[in-house]
């Protein structure tokens, strides 16, 4: 089964192992059970929610082992797994063993198209991935393309690959994760934003995380995007394995050279898909039509207009859906202003890179950080931060690693450590914050870190910082 097309394998009575419940693996399991396949789900967990969720697929005749996600089940002729589970994982060391092949839920929805089905524009990367994805998809429907965005932005792939809805192109945000379980994926143009140290626990190392997100790349047909900032990504164009004509273009927040998109006064303009591209430039928009304008979020627009010019898409709608676009929550989002102080939630900076990005586009800031460090060391955000900074309020389970980084680096500035990791540590957060901030100062949340050490995720965390903002500003109306 390693190299055929899904589409192809008569499912009937193939015995399908899916690893994990949850978003990708119940579609999975549903999908597989219609074809025909004897389907077993395995799980790690055996709480409440799994075994409400198992109750569901076992009334369809599929098989549920809760407790149990580390054996794999007698006969198995192929492992479908959620995109979290790792590699190292028994399970995985036993289909390895056995010669099983194991997918994700990409690698199954890219098997499980039909013969018309809409090509994918990819994109992946340490951080922005959601909102370059949405930008694109913005800019598709302004080009009056039938279009989605889809995959770990929360819509499963699988959903829409096999669901009623047609669409002439899909917009996909791909985790390493994902990259990593979809060997066969073949995308019209891929994108890689960035790289920078993030999951290595998962992957093994960096080296092994760099060549996840590089898959993104292989089998190319139209563009290769890359970040011409960050080399990385451009070495991962030239590894990989394309179609003949395929391209790489560049992206760059300077001026753009042929073959790229880039900025000149205030003007994002192409270079890359025009007649004469040594001799010419397109533009295409302003960067006061993205939103926020901040350097990161125009690095972002340039890639999602790099995918969008590779499809075709013309130059006012590349215009269009930048200004239609809105950032989802919790990413660099205005909050309110102060007594002349404006405040930021970017908790969506859950590491390093994307908290240097949110730290460069304001100053002077007082910077609340912390949590749950992942592994992370913080010498080189705090040196390339250090000159914005007014003040600094640390909290969480490892923000003495924040500290430590601040005293070498930046030991003029000051620093009130919060010794408590409860959710309500937030509100004593922003009245420190209020204390030390001036007016025409920014208070930016961007901790740095995973938020799991105090809060369920990254958007309670914002939610948090917003309500005791909200409050800060009723106490001062």
């Amino acid at each position: 089964m390693g190299s055929q097309e899904v589409s192809n394998v008569d499912w009937q009575g193939k015995h399908v192992t899916v690893a994990g419940l949850g978003v990708s693996g119940i579609p999975a399991a549903r999908a597989l059970h219609e074809r025909g396949a004897l389907v077993t789900v395995v799980n790690d967990g055996d709480d409440e929610r799994s075994r409400a969720q198992a109750a569901e697929l076992e009334a369809l005749g599929i098989t549920v082992r809760l407790g149990d996600g580390d054996t794999l089940p007698e006969s198995t002729e192929l492992v479908v797994t959620a995109p979290g589970w790792k590699p190292s994982k028994p399970l995985f060391q036993a289909a390895a063993e056995a010669d099983v092949p194991v997918w994700g839920d990409v690698e199954l929805a890219w098997r499980l198209r039909g013969p018309d089905a809409a090509p994918w524009l990819a994109v992946t990367g340490t951080n922005g991935k959601t909102t370059t994805v949405r930008m694109l998809a913005s800019i598709l429907g302004a080009a009056g393309l039938r279009t989605a965005a889809v995959g770990n932005i929360g819509v499963s792939l699988l959903d829409a690959v096999l669901g009623d809805e047609t669409y002439d192109v899909l917009a996909v945000e791909l985790s390493s994760y994902q990259l990593h379980w979809a060997p066969s994926l073949r995308a019209h143009s891929g994108a890689v934003l960035n790289l920078a140290p993030d999951h290595l626990d998962w992957h093994g190392s960096m080296a092994g995380y760099a060549a996840d997100k590089g898959r993104i790349y292989e089998g190319n047909t139209v563009a290769c995007v890359y970040n011409v900032q960050d080399p990385a990504t451009e070495d991962l164009v030239r590894e990989a394995d394309v179609e003949e004509g395929c391209r790489a273009i560049g992206f760059t927040l300077g001026t753009p050279g042929p073959s790229q998109l880039g900025v000149v006064d205030g003007i994002l303009v192409d270079r890359a898909f025009v007649a004469n591209r040594q001799k010419q430039a397109q533009e295409l928009a302003e960067v006061g039509d993205i939103n926020p304008p901040a350097p990161h979020n125009i690095a972002n627009a340039l890639a999602a207009a790099a995918l969008a010019r590779a499809f075709g898409v013309e130059p006012a709608a590349v215009r269009d859906g930048l200004r239609a676009f809105r950032p989802d929550a919790h990413r660099i989002e205005h909050v309110a202003d102060v007594d002349g102080v404006t405040y930021i939630d970017d908790s969506k900076a859950t590491n390093t890179h994307a908290a240097e990005a949110s730290l460069a586009a304001y100053e002077p800031i007082v910077w609340i950080a912390g949590g749950l460090a992942k592994g992370a060391t913080f010498d080189e955000l705090v040196t390339g931060a250090a000159k914005r900074l007014r003040g600094v309020v640390l909290m969480g389970a490892d923000r003495a690693l924040i500290g430590e980084a601040l005293a070498r680096h930046a030991p003029e500035v000051p620093v009130v450590d919060l010794d408590r990791t409860d959710t309500g540590a937030m509100s004593e957060a922003v009245r420190e914050a209020a204390r030390l901030a001036r007016p025409g100062d920014t208070v930016l949340l961007a901790p740095a870190c995973a938020s799991m050490d105090m809060f369920v995720n990254y958007n309670k965390r914002g939610e948090a910082f917003a309500d005791a903002v909200r409050g800060l500003a009723g106490e001062s109306a």
